[in-house]
């Protein structure tokens, strides 16, 4: 899913595949992220492991759907791992909480064949976001590392970016964030940039049209949103300045829905930054092992 929390047909929930190897990982699971999953031919009961960068709703809303399709169509015994920063454990424990009715269901109709209780759910694995300056390492295994660094959402704490190294190739996801050096401390180098990035000039319209309309709540809102996330042009800055190999937009705000708003959306972003591509759900990415290669290998859905 590469939108926000506006409706999109072409933008769902914030929720990216990562496939490292035979292991398969999401980061964030915004809504109809699971579903965009399986339509790309993804098998819903091989996921390992989902990393959260905050618990936004709109980051967060896909996990009790990502976690009855997994438990349902996967052999696993276990719970689906679920990574967070500090305070990861309420909210897993309020999904598990609110499908529990579901799960006592599904496994008096299906049994342990297909619904066993002790893969029911998700378990939380918390660990204490790094101050800036710092990674913290909260995954390593198969030949794959996955380091935790702080971004600047405030007033949403804790959130976090996920920097993935494997193969000799490294991938970093911002989550929300305002335009942060550290996210460019850290991304010195990489080969894909997944960086959110929020239009003020449209947001601004939006504003402005609600204000004209008496819509009081509705320019408030558009008001406060772009204090805590990244222009394209700023998202392009942090591109260029790191020296990343290509910049892959996601979580794009407001979502692009008419010919020629990604120009304007944009903003001459590009001429910032050339080695870009703006999200949309389904658009890949490879990065073969120990090259320089970066190939798209889908362009959407």
């Amino acid at each position: 899913g590469a939108g926000g929390p506006m409706p999109s047909p072409r933008a769902s929930g914030p929720c990216v595949v990562v496939v490292a190897g035979d292991q398969l990982f999401l980061v964030d699971a915004g809504a109809n992220g699971p579903r965009n999953f399986a339509r790309l031919g993804y098998p819903l009961g091989g996921i390992d492991a989902v990393f959260l960068t905050h618990f936004h709703s709109d980051h967060i809303d896909g996990l009790g759907e990502l976690a009855t399709l997994r438990w349902a169509t996967g052999d696993d015994l276990t719970p689906l791992t679920v990574y967070g920063p500090e305070g990861v454990e309420g909210v897993i424990a309020g999904f598990n909480a609110a499908y529990a009715a579901d799960v006592t269901y599904r496994n008096d109709h299906h049994g342990d064949l297909v619904a066993p209780l002790s893969a029911a759910g998700l378990a939380a694995v918390p660990f204490t976001t790094p101050p800036d300056g710092e990674l913290a390492t909260v995954f390593s295994e198969g030949g794959l590392t996955v380091e935790a660094l702080r971004v600047d959402h405030a007033p949403v704490s804790p959130a976090v970016g996920y920097r993935f190294t494997y193969g000799g190739r490294t991938l970093l996801i911002s989550g929300d964030t305002a335009q942060s050096d550290n996210i460019g401390r850290f991304a010195e180098g990489i080969d894909l940039l997944v960086h959110e990035a929020l239009s003020p000039e449209i947001i601004g319209m939006m504003e402005d049209t609600a204000k004209s309309l008496g819509n009081e709540i509705m320019a408030k809102v558009m008001f406060d949103v772009p204090d805590y996330h990244a222009s394209p042009r700023e998202a392009a800055e942090t591109a260029r300045d790191a020296g990343v190999g290509h910049l892959l937009y996601y979580h794009v705000v407001p979502p692009i829905i008419v010919p020629g708003q990604e120009t304007l959306w944009l903003n001459g972003a590009g001429e910032i930054f050339p080695n870009y591509t703006v999200g949309y759900d389904g658009v890949s990415f490879s990065l073969p092992a120990n090259s320089s290669e970066i190939i798209q290998t889908r362009k959407g859905m």
